[in-house]
This record gives C-alpha cells, structure tokens and sequence, in this order.
C-alpha cells in the first residue's frame, strides 16, 4: 500500500482529474481544498439540471447525505446513475442514516440503483444499512458502538458486518473510527492512524468522502478507500495541535497538502484481518 500511496499521488498531481463532490454546504469549503491538496481539481455542482452533465465530465463522484435537501436528494440520484451508466466510480457517505429514516431510505436507493463503488458511513450508520442493531447518537458514533483494536470481540463483530454488507451490496465498505474496517467481502484491512482532535473539527468525514473520491479516480476502490483513510489520518496526527481548534482546522488541510511518502511511510498503520 506504501508504494499504491505513492503511484496515486503521482497520478493525482499529473492528470489532475476532475472530482464531482455534492457534499454538505457546512463543509464545502474544506471538501473542495482537500481535494486541491492531493493534486486532483474539485467541482461541486448540485442543481438537477446541470449534475448529469458535471458527472459525466468527472473522474469520481463523492455524494453524501450530510446536511440534506430535497434539491441535493434528487442531484445525487441522478448524478448516481449517471457515474454508473458512464463507468465513473462514486462513493456514498451515509451520515445520519440512523437518525433519519428519510435519509436510510435515500442510501438504500442509492445502493441500490447507482451501485455505488465505496460505501462510507462511521460503525453505527454501517450497521444500520447492514440491518444490524446499533446505537444512535445524531450524525455521530455511539458510544456503545465504537470498535478499537483492544476491543476483539467487538472488532470482530464489527468486521463480520462490514464484510456481510460488502458481500451483499457488490461495493467496498468502509467504516470508520478509531480503527478503520475497510473491506470488499474478501480482503479486510484495518487502518489505525488519526487523532481525537479530528472528531472536533467540523466536516471530516465528509473530507473523507471527497478524498477518498479522488483517490477512486486513479486506483481500484478497496486501495482508494485504504490510502483516503490513512492519508486523513496521518494528517490529523501531523497537525499542529498547539493552538485552538481553528487552528488544529487550517493545520489539518495543510499537513494534507505536504504529505510526503516518508511521513506516509513512517506512520502508515495498515494490517489485514
């Protein structure tokens, strides 16, 4: 995966390939800078007139369910379909489905009919689509829900659902938190990097979503949600978290930007199940 970090990169910084990102407006702004910072160039249309168009013209789709309106729930289905219909991979994040039965029902359709090629969400919104019990918490994780590497049993459980959801959708899933469980029903990794500051900056998971979009426009799903994962996480671990939060914020997308394959090298924690 070291060497996949690097042969992306490359790739991101010379083909600089358009990203189509319809994401929440909460966190637009940062969505559209980390796209910049991995080489790639962002565009987040989201009128229903314009969306199968930009799509078809892109290199990835990043949708996600943050912040949802009825004008965003009909782009990202038409721009869905239309990244299927043209062979353009896409990422679903699936923030809040275990809050809002509106936005379970949107994902599933969007599972669905636009097969999508990474499924995102944190552990309690994977176990939702997967149909399992899980806590609510808002958009966030429960914290009967979290899974670390010291928790076995519960790591487990939880790479058991991830890998039965994958199995069943076609599409790898991700599922977020301290340990990262990502998988495509056969191999399953798990990715150890980040920092609890990044939970307190607004729009990291959906920086995630449109990161790991770009990534999927140059390497194959389960490598792009790999190097999103831990790209964002090592990020988090180099920022300088000296100051507040705004600062920790700026400091985030800037480590981003200056990733080299050293600090990717040094820090990558990454190991199969």
């Amino acid at each position: 995966m070291k060497k996949a970090w690097m042969d992306a990169k490359e790739k991101l910084n010379i083909k600089n390939p358009l990203i189509h990102c319809i994401t929440s407006p909460i966190a637009i702004n940062d969505c559209a800078n980390v796209v910049l910072a991995l080489g790639a160039k962002p565009i987040m249309a989201e009128h229903p007139k314009e969306v199968e168009g930009v799509t078809k013209s892109a290199r990835a789709l990043g949708v996600s369910l943050a912040n949802i309106t009825d004008v965003r729930a009909e782009s990202m289905m038409i721009s869905g379909k239309a990244a299927l219909d043209s062979g353009i991979p896409s990422v679903l994040d699936a923030v809040g489905v275990t809050c809002s039965q509106f936005r379970k029902a949107l994902a599933e359709q969007f599972i669905s009919e636009c097969r999508p090629s990474v499924i995102k969400g944190n552990v309690s919104e994977i176990k939702a689509l997967a149909g399992v019990d899980f806590s609510v918490s808002g958009i966030d994780v429960s914290e009967n829900d979290r899974v670390s590497r010291e928790n076995r049993a519960a790591l487990e459980y939880m790479t058991s659902v991830v890998k039965k959801l994958a199995e069943n959708t076609g599409s790898v899933v991700m599922a977020t938190g301290e340990t990262d469980i990502i998988s495509d029903g056969k191999k399953t990794y798990y990715i150890e990097n980040g920092s609890p500051l990044m939970a307190r900056v607004t729009g990291t998971g959906c920086m995630l979503n449109c990161i790991t979009a770009a990534f999927l426009s140059v390497t194959d799903a389960v490598t792009a949600a790999v190097l999103a994962a831990a790209s964002l996480g090592i990020s988090g671990e180099l920022a300088d978290s000296r100051g507040g939060l705004g600062t920790y914020h700026i400091n985030l997308i800037d480590a981003l930007s200056l990733l080299t394959e050293q600090q990717f090298s040094v820090r990558f924690h990454c190991h199969e199940a």
